[in-house]
């Protein structure tokens, strides 16, 4: 009888990358609210939103490309993905926010 052994997706740098970026933004969109919607904030912030875009872009490729060749750990994976794709209602709440 054969074995399935199912080890777990060991990559966390996915998370962590959501999980950072999201402090950051929210950090930053505080500091806009506290600071009496100052455009010095947002001049600070747009490159490090463009940037955490681009960021988030590589990571969600490699982690399409990593659930298209690992079939044992597609959950796994899929929740990473999930993770890394709740940022994005969040992000366009703020934007939400901030253009009112």
């Amino acid at each position: 009888m054969k074995t399935i052994n199912h080890k777990s997706f060991e990559e966390k740098q996915s998370t962590e990358l959501a999980i950072g970026t999201f402090i950051i933004i929210t950090l930053l969109f505080i500091l806009y609210i506290v600071s009496n919607e100052s455009s010095n904030i947002l001049i600070i912030a747009w490159p490090f939103v463009l940037s955490a875009i681009v960021l988030n872009t590589i990571m969600l490729f490699y982690l399409t490309e990593r659930f298209i060749h690992l079939p044992e750990q597609r959950r796994d994976i899929a929740v990473k993905i999930l993770i890394l794709f709740s940022n994005i209602p969040i992000t366009f709440f703020y934007y939400l926010v901030m253009k009112n």
